[in-house]
């Protein structure tokens, strides 16, 4: 039997990992809402640990955005998600954790990194300055992680996940991520009969995507190693162009109108694609298909709109 703790299960990440742990044997989850347990609360999440004991946790908790809430809330972000990172890692071994998994993201390597990017250029040189403070934030979990692992011999590592997307993500108009906002997009030029819809750049840069439930199973694979490495990136292993993703995006909402591209617009860093031969070799890979993944979170975008517990 094996107590779970997964913090951030009302989030995307954190609810992908509540379903995927729920279907475990001998699993015993265990959550708290930020209501229940304000992870910026030092002595808070020091007496949660004391009181539940969790066997392991898997950190996923945390504030997340896209650029235009980066850039605008720089000091809300390195905070909190060094407030939580500290406070999480720091009380789960006091506590006697043995066993952590921290969440991170691509956007903590350099913005120059060669591609695809491996977990070797980590601080390499410097990060791009539009999520500098979030990055900074999740690099200092890293590697808080690393070093406890390294002084304590607690066996606490850390995983690097590429862009997600799927249910329970946030579609707020302006602080979502590309994808949630793209379904949100062609959804109400749909739903408006539109005849045209805008989008930004040439369509030239490249992104990779991967659905939030490869993550979750990847992450149930991590803990089951006995020596998992330190930090090692999961993705779905390609990328594609942003115009071939605006395209699949109207494709799967059933979108039909023009979409018209202003290239005065910026279109950011060339290209960003994790180097997952890391995991690879260790022996997992994805299974879901961007088209297959976008259709399942487009239909539950439409169930979380029905419903009332759209996010944004």
């Amino acid at each position: 039997m094996m107590k779970l703790f997964i913090s951030g299960h009302t989030g995307m990440v954190g609810g992908a990992l509540a379903r995927r742990f729920q279907e475990v044997p001998g699993v015993t989850l265990l959550t708290r809402t930020r209501q229940e347990l304000d992870l910026a609360d030092q002595a808070a999440v020091q007496a949660f640990y004391a009181a539940e004991k969790p066997d392991a946790a898997i950190i996923a908790a945390g504030k997340v955005g896209g650029i235009h809430a980066n850039s605008t809330y720089p000091a809300e972000f390195i905070y909190e998600n060094l407030a939580i990172a500290t406070n999480c890692i720091h009380s789960a071994w006091t506590c006697g954790v043995r066993r952590l998994l921290f969440l991170g993201s691509s956007c903590i390597y350099p913005k120059l990194a060669p591609q695809p990017m491996n977990e070797d250029s980590l601080l390499s040189s410097a990060l791009e300055p539009t999520n500098e403070a979030y990055a900074i934030a999740k690099i200092a979990g890293v590697k808080m992680a690393e070093y406890y692992r390294k002084q304590y011999g607690v066996i606490y590592h850390s995983a690097m996940p590429t862009n997600l997307y799927g249910p329970g993500d946030n579609y707020h108009p302006q602080n979502s991520h590309v994808m949630p906002a793209l379904i949100r997009r062609f959804h109400e030029a749909r739903s408006h009969d539109l005849a045209e819809v805008p989008a930004w750049g040439t369509g030239r840069p490249r992104r990779e995507f991967m659905h939030v439930d490869d993550l979750a199973d990847a992450c149930a694979f991590l803990l089951r190693l006995d020596d998992p490495p330190d930090l090692v990136n999961v993705g779905y292993g390609s990328d594609i162009t942003i115009r071939e993703l605006v395209e699949l995006v109207a494709e799967v909402v059933g979108y039909q109108g023009r979409i018209v591209w202003d290239a005065s617009k910026p279109d950011g860093t060339p290209r960003k694609l994790l180097d997952t031969s890391r995991i690879n070799q260790l022996g997992w890979k994805p299974r879901i298909s961007l088209k297959e993944g976008l259709a399942r979170t487009y239909q539950a975008f439409l169930e979380e709109q029905r419903s009332g517990k759209l996010r944004g």
